[in-house]
């Protein structure tokens, strides 16, 4: 089992979404909800090809977190 971080940015009438482990791996979606299942399949695709062309699979390194500024 994989884990990745995704970004999903609210963008000009959808979203979007990224992984910062995966690059070039991206969605959209009229809704969040849309672009998040869309990454999910984005990725399992990616992932797929990776495999299929013998490439590695990066593990993920990347992490979120939410800063509070006054």
């Amino acid at each position: 089992m994989y884990r990745f971080l995704v970004v999903i940015e609210k963008a000009d009438g959808n979203y979007s979404a990224y992984s910062p482990d995966l690059p070039g791996c991206a969605a959209t979606g009229a809704t969040r909800e849309e672009a998040e299942q869309n990454m999910y399949e984005a990725i399992e695709l990616h992932l797929q090809g990776l495999k299929e062309d013998g490439l590695f699979i990066p593990q993920s390194t990347s992490f979120a977190e939410y800063v509070a500024v006054r």
